[in-house]
């Protein structure tokens, strides 16, 4: 997980306000819950490869995560943030941990709260798959296959900021996880840390387009 210097996010209240956003998400989850986020981070960074993720109108095929476990792993922000170790103990499972890198951009997590581990899955790139008008406009002049190619840039097509932060978007209507077709995902080093590197937590589909970097 990326560090940078902290800054103040805005609140999952905020969130609901400004977008009109209120009630349950329905069959847009399709069978991805609150509850599969109680699993371990690395059980659910593997498992959400594939999967396709919704906000606001727009929608992305997830093909790279990678896991942070948030006892034991330095690269983790539990590690060195006593926000972050608040956060965790505070908020529920499937919850948005979204935070500033570097003064530069928003990264989107996922909490991961549970009786094994606890800890966050951080999404790394997202295929576009709908919305793409949306996403073109943000991110002008850039091929439609990297519009998500990037923690950073998949934020910025997908209109994500810190007012998501805290947000059970899982719960929200237009948001949320649905399942996907089966994918073979392989497993690499985690990118842009430099502690834990021997750790094989980035999980990736090798045959999509819009990695962030190749396996």
């Amino acid at each position: 997980m990326r560090s940078g210097p902290p800054r103040a996010l805005g609140r999952a209240r905020d969130f609901r306000l400004r977008t009109g956003i209120d009630g349950r998400t329905g069959g847009w989850v399709s069978g991805i819950t609150e509850g599969y986020f109680k699993q371990d981070p690395v059980t659910c960074a593997r498992g959400l490869i594939g999967c396709h993720f919704i906000w606001q109108g727009c929608v992305g095929r997830i093909v790279e995560t990678e896991a942070y476990d948030a006892e034991g792993d330095p690269a983790c922000h539990t590690w060195f943030r006593p926000s972050t170790r608040a956060f965790v103990e505070r908020q529920a499972a499937g919850d948005a941990y979204v935070y500033m890198n570097y003064g530069v951009h928003w990264l989107f997590n996922i909490l991961v709260k549970g009786d094994k581990r606890s800890g966050f899955v951080l999404f790394r790139a997202l295929e576009p798959v709908a919305g793409l008008e949306a996403m073109r406009e943000r991110r002008q002049g850039v091929r439609d296959a990297l519009l998500g190619a990037g923690p950073g840039r998949l934020t910025r097509a997908f209109g994500i900021d810190g007012s998501a932060h805290g947000a059970g978007f899982l719960r929200l209507e237009g948001c949320g996880i649905r399942r996907g077709d089966p994918v073979k995902s392989v497993a690499g080093p985690r990118i842009g840390i430099s502690r834990a590197m021997d750790l094989h937590w980035r999980f990736g589909d090798p045959a999509s387009p819009s990695l962030s970097r190749r396996f």
